[in-house]
């Protein structure tokens, strides 16, 4: 069942709009990497959601050259970002078109209050990265997180690159000094979760022999299989790449054991660019580094990333304002992580970070932390916090219990924080409001209560 979708975002009030939902993107995506020109066709399935002259999409620094609905020539405006496709009837409440977009131009990113986002030109090729606002800078749109459809991405490059995009690869043909690469991304991805990589990389699979338990040999002959994990690069950091991620694998059994199932069908992929990159992030199905996060200690990042797949782009907020659904929870993951790899407990990490934060400024409310502070760390230690202080209230069965039945419930939707309240409750009872006013909806930093017996 299709879940409601918000037709705006107070967050980022200069993207997306409402009055349809998009059922599908096609994209045809042309890239020539020495001029960093992008020729570009997009076919869009919309639904009206009530009657609607034009059907509005985002579409930054780009060139439209021409549109059309269910096949037929359109007329459109392009202005501040903005397109308009006019269809040359008016659409009636449930009417379901394909409005097809041509468009070219050098894209790049383009300006937000957390600094630049979308299509990034590297010193030789390109990738998107897009959080929370930038998918419009390389195709149009209707760039909502809420608005989370499947994808397919036809990306043709020089062969001399390698053309990814997010899902499976179906196909690959090379023609003359080109080759044309089509990816399937078949559960529903937010706009800004989608990506585009274009280099001089190896692509390879790396091997899943790494499990250590008997608990997990014992699923495995029970007909579980082991996530696919693949790893993309620069040919000449295979090595530090192995090292960097040796245990990616162990990683993805950890949070299937805690969260459920890992939910996308192609696997993982990690794609580190041969450039250094401040700090990494997450798209569906994939995680992207920088060429510094080969050397050092970087594990905790390389487990939030990680868990972004369940925590982000399977369960996407509805609104940004819930983004401790994301960012609380894959921070807390690197906590679980630390405790399973022998390094300090997460109630060691809990305190250091408790005793952190009381020392910081008393004013940001996690549940609704406004547009400038969306990507403040204390965000994400603060939503990590809650967890922590919820699994000492409710004990680590029911705890992951209800981790594991909150991933099911939403998987492939959209959640909130009411959401995840409700079903907290249904776990542990209803004495946990007083909890969630006091992390959730409170400026204070609460105390930190004891682990029990220690």
């Amino acid at each position: 069942m299709r879940q409601r979708i918000p037709s705006v975002d107070p967050y980022v009030p200069e993207r997306g709009a409402g009055g349809y939902w998009v059922g599908s993107y096609d994209l045809e995506l042309d890239y020539r990497v020495p001029t960093n020109l992008l020729d570009g066709r997009a076919r869009i399935r919309v639904v009206a959601l009530e009657p609607l002259t034009t059907v509005p999409l985002d579409l930054v620094g780009l060139r439209v050259t021409g549109a059309a609905v269910d096949g037929r020539r359109a007329r459109w405006r392009h202005r501040g970002g903005k397109l308009d496709v006019i269809p040359t009837a008016a659409l009636a409440a449930g009417d379901e078109v394909v409005v097809e977009v041509r468009y070219r131009g050098n894209p790049g990113l383009t300006g937000s209050p957390w600094g630049p986002v979308g299509w990034e030109v590297l010193h030789d090729g390109a990738v998107v990265a897009a959080q929370p606002s930038g998918a419009c800078t390389w195709f149009p749109c209707n760039d909502l997180a809420a608005q989370k459809a499947p994808f397919t991405v036809t990306i043709t490059t020089p062969t001399a690159y390698l053309g990814l995009a997010n899902g499976t690869l179906r196909s690959t043909r090379s023609s003359g000094s080109t080759t044309t690469r089509v990816f399937e991304q078949t559960e529903p991805t937010s706009p800004y979760l989608m990506t585009v990589h274009v280099g001089r990389y190896v692509q390879r699979d790396i091997p899943r022999d790494d499990r250590r338990d008997d608990e997990r040999d014992d699923r495995l002959d029970a007909g579980d299989t082991l996530v696919p994990i693949t790893a993309v690069h620069d040919p000449a950091d295979g090595p530090a790449f192995d090292r960097a991620f040796a245990h990616q694998g162990e990683m993805i059994d950890l949070f299937e054991d805690l969260f459920g199932p890992y939910p996308f069908a192609a696997g993982y992929t990690v794609v580190v660019c041969p450039e250094d990159l401040e700090i990494p992030l997450e798209a569906q199905g994939q995680s992207i580094f920088g060429r510094n996060h080969l050397h050092g200690h970087h594990e905790r990042l390389i487990a939030h990333e990680l868990a972004h797949q369940w925590f982000g782009n399977s369960l996407t907020a509805a609104t940004w304002r819930d983004i401790w659904l994301h960012e609380g929870f894959a921070c807390y993951a690197e906590w679980l992580w630390s405790e399973h790899a022998g390094g300090p407990s997460a109630h060691d990490l809990a305190r250091q970070h408790h005793d952190r934060l009381r020392n910081l400024p008393h004013d940001l409310v996690l549940a609704d932390p406004g547009r400038v502070d969306l990507f403040d760390d204390r965000v994400y230690k603060r939503g990590a916090l809650t967890l922590h202080v919820l699994r000492l209230r409710l004990g680590d069965d029911a705890f992951f219990d209800l981790l594991r039945r909150w991933t099911a419930a939403g998987r492939h939707g959209l959640v909130s924080t009411e959401g995840f309240e409700a079903m907290a409750e249904s776990v542990g009872g209803s004495g946990l409001q007083a909890l969630f006013d006091a992390w959730l909806r409170a400026t204070a930093v609460p105390a930190l209560p004891p682990v029990t017996g220690a």
